[in-house]
Order: structure tokens, then sequence, then C-alpha cells
């Protein structure tokens, strides 16, 4: 692709408001596009709207909660109205647990359902449309939990996975249509969603995280998303120790688990 193949393209980033949806918007949003950011955190919104304008960008901001259908529907149609179309569509938001199965609510579950799988399909079906017509892209932010099991996370990783069957099987059938779909699995990146961490009844955890290699920034994140949405890549696995979870699962799937669960027994121990 060229060296503007950004410029002037709608950027659409949900829990965009912190993290790496705010590295995506700063990062697409220095490179020309035109970001609209959607997020439930009125104050973090704000936040980053005053940010992305004091480093020339002009977003569209509005507070939008991915896990109910009308709120998305309604947001997609007035960036759709404002720009005349989606380009990138990031589907980014996502929340999640710490602890044993044995103590998760199927309310919680359910709850990360929502938001992390459901928030993503909400939001692509409300914008299929327009991609379509104007053979865009849709990233999806998984993780290495998506594609390995991780210990103590059970509804994160459900709703990853899901997340991978969903987004692989729609990207086949969109193969000739334009639309091309890039699934992106960071490894530990140093953004708030640990910190806002649910136990098992859906009440913040104070419980420790474990971590396995170099926490990754967010704009390292953003970065390496820039470089693989224009390389068109269909899977983006970061970090050495993500590369190193990913494919020993896949050729030792045995050896990975003992491996796993020894480096975050201390998720399900209390």
């Amino acid at each position: 692709m060229g060296k503007n193949w950004i410029e002037e393209k709608v950027a659409v980033i949900t829990g965009g408001a912190s993290g790496i949806g705010a590295a995506l918007a700063l990062k697409f949003g220095k490179e020309g596009a035109r970001v609209a950011v959607l997020d439930m955190d009125t104050g973090a919104l704000k936040e980053v709207e005053n940010l992305l304008i004091r480093e020339g960008i002009r977003p569209w901001i509005r507070k939008c909660d991915v896990a109910s259908e009308p709120e998305c529907s309604a947001a997609i149609a007035a960036i759709i109205q404002q720009y005349g179309g989606i380009d990138f569509l990031f589907n980014n938001a996502g929340i999640t647990h710490r602890g044993p199965f044995r103590e998760a609510d199927i309310a919680m579950i359910r709850r990360v359902m929502d938001v992390n799988f459901f928030g993503a399909l909400n939001c692509t079906k409300a914008a299929l449309d327009s991609l379509l017509s104007r053979r865009g892209m849709i990233v999806v932010t998984s993780s290495i939990a998506g594609l390995a099991p991780v210990l103590g996370r059970t509804a994160y990783c459900a709703s990853k996975h899901a997340l991978q069957g969903l987004f692989g099987t729609l990207r086949a059938e969109m193969k000739g249509d334009g639309v091309h779909v890039m699934i992106v699995c960071p490894g530990f990146t140093r953004t708030n969603l640990q910190a806002k961490a649910m136990d098992g009844k859906g009440r913040f955890t104070p419980h420790p995280r474990s971590m396995v290699g170099r926490e990754a920034s967010p704009s390292e994140v953003a970065e390496a998303i820039l470089r693989g949405a224009e390389k068109r890549k269909s899977l983006l696995v970061l970090t050495p120790a993500g590369k190193l979870s990913y494919y020993l699962f896949r050729i030792a799937p045995g050896v990975y688990e003992r491996w796993m669960a020894k480096k975050l027994q201390i998720e399900i121990q209390r």
C-alpha cells in the first residue's frame, strides 16, 4: 500500500478511551485517519478527546455500551451519517476476570461474553454494509487467551476463542467481497484492563495478577497493528512470550499446559 493509504479513512474504535484503543486512535489519527471513539467511560472519553485534540486530531466521540445492540446500531449509524461510511472497524472493547471457575457466577461469565464477544458482533453487524461498500477492514482485539488456555480466566478465554471462530469464518465468507479481517492477539499489555478485572461475583478483584514475559505498551501494540493492517495480515500474534505460547500449544499442548499452570498457579489460589 502507498504512504498515505490511511489518509482520510474513517476508523471506528470501540473501547477507545484508554489502553490499546486510545493508542490506536492516536496512531491512526496521526496517520491522517478520521477517528471515531466509542467507550463506556465518559471521563476517560473526555481525557482521550483532549489528548487527541492536543495532537491535532479532531475525533468523533460517543458513549456506547457495546453489549447493547441498539446503542451499537445508533452509534454506527451516526458515524456513517457524519463521515459517509466506515473504512476500519476496530473491535477492541473488552473486560476480564481472574479466579477459579468453581467460584465464577454464570452472570459474570455472561457479562464477559456480552462485552467481549457480542460487543464485537453488534458493531460488526451494524457496520458491515458500509465496510462492504468501501472494501474496508475489521480488526479484532483478541488475545493469546483466544489461542491457548490461560489459567484462572475461563470466561475471558471463552470469549476470545469465540471471537476467533466468528471472525475467522467471516474472513473466509467475505474473501471475495473486498473486506479483510485481521485478528490481533496481544500478549500481556500495560493497560487498565487487568486493573479493573472482576472476581467470580463480578466485583473488582484485588487478587494479584501473574504475568509471563515483558509487558508491552499500548503504543507498541498500536504500531504493530498499523503495520499488520498495511500488510493485510490475517492473524497477528504479538510479544515473544505470546508467540512462544501460541506455537508451544500447537506443537506440544501437554507441555504448554504444564508450563502455563506452573507460571499462573497464583490465579486460582486463595
